[in-house]
């Protein structure tokens, strides 16, 4: 009697979703890395494609995908404006993936960056990896800026846990978004801080997430966000997403309540100590207590803002005549 042969393992299919709006020279520039990513690891073992969501109506990375010309590569528009809607349609365009990799336009994968968040999920048997942000800006900073080093990000050893993360250099697995149903709340679609909430949700409905340290993307810093100008602007909104996402975590009245207390526990002492050591840095000439002072107070502003319901849209798009 003869004996039927093991069936050949199931290849694992990969979607890296990549989200843009507006900026084909960004687009033109990543699509060529994220294929080299994806003909790095595939094989019997996995199958990749890249998917481009656009948030622009008038669909204008188009041309961009069409010139390059790969089947590898899958063209959407969300004409919904604000990121939440263009993160949740990468979800739904990806509902079959084992895994879905999120990375943003205006960045850049390192070597053997796919296959270290890939076998850092293997490892770890991890629902969620994280990876490592640098920056590499388009310029000179000017000396507030540089002294504040504001665009310093976190590193952690490889295997940490970890309960949020962004979605600009995220894995996530298909069979856990399938099971939680797990979406982007468009309330936070253009003020930013949906990742924030939905990372937080993901490790509250048990979800694992870890750090991969050797899964590095380097963002490109445009002159419009190397100012100080922008680097406050940031610092606030951040405190007001913050406070905002502890509001939606709270759940019920009370412990809505019991939110925004904190926040104004949290934000008001920053208001203050940031005031306080932009003073002394303003007396001691100082600009880096100068810098950390005011971007404190600014992120305190934002916490307290939000701890009132306040929505500070940083991603607001100017209304047609």
């Amino acid at each position: 009697m003869s004996q039927s042969s093991p069936a050949p393992p199931q290849s694992t299919a990969v979607t890296i979703g990549v989200l843009t709006f507006r900026r084909p020279d960004d687009l033109r520039a990543v699509l060529p890395a994220l294929l080299e990513q994806a003909a790095d690891v595939e094989g019997p073992e996995y199958r990749v494609e890249v998917l481009v969501v656009d948030n622009d109506a008038a669909a204008g990375g188009q041309p961009v995908v069409d010139a390059l010309g790969s089947p590898r590569v899958r063209y959407v528009v969300e004409p919904t404006p604000g990121i939440a809607a263009a993160r949740n349609r990468v979800l739904d365009e990806a509902r079959t993936a084992d895994v879905l990799v999120f990375i943003d336009d205006d960045e850049r994968p390192h070597p053997g960056w796919l296959r270290a968040l890939l076998d850092a999920r293997a490892r770890w048997a991890a629902d969620a990896v994280a990876g490592a942000v640098v920056s590499e800006f388009a310029g000179v900073l000017e000396p507030w800026v540089r002294a504040g080093e504001f665009f310093r990000r976190r590193r952690l050893p490889t295997g940490t846990p970890i309960d949020v993360a962004a979605t600009n250099n995220l894995l996530l697995d298909g069979a856990l978004l399938r099971r939680t149903g797990l979406r982007f709340d468009p309330a936070f679609g253009l003020s930013g801080g949906s990742d924030t909430l939905f990372t937080r949700h993901l490790v509250a409905a048990g979800g694992t997430m870890v750090w991969c340290d050797e899964a590095v993307v380097t963002d490109h810093v445009p002159a419009s966000r190397m100012t100080r100008r922008w680097v406050l602007r940031r610092a606030f909104r951040s405190g007001n997403s913050s406070s905002r996402v502890e509001l939606v975590l709270a759940g019920t009245a009370a412990a809505r309540l019991r939110a925004r207390a904190r926040a104004v526990a949290r934000g008001l002492p920053r208001v203050l100590a940031g005031t306080a050591r932009w003073s002394l840095g303003k007396a001691v000439q100082s600009v880096r207590h100068e810098a950390a002072g005011l971007r404190t107070a600014a992120r305190g502003a934002g916490m307290l803002s939000g701890s009132v319901g306040v929505v500070y849209e940083e991603y607001r798009r100017p209304v047609a005549a």
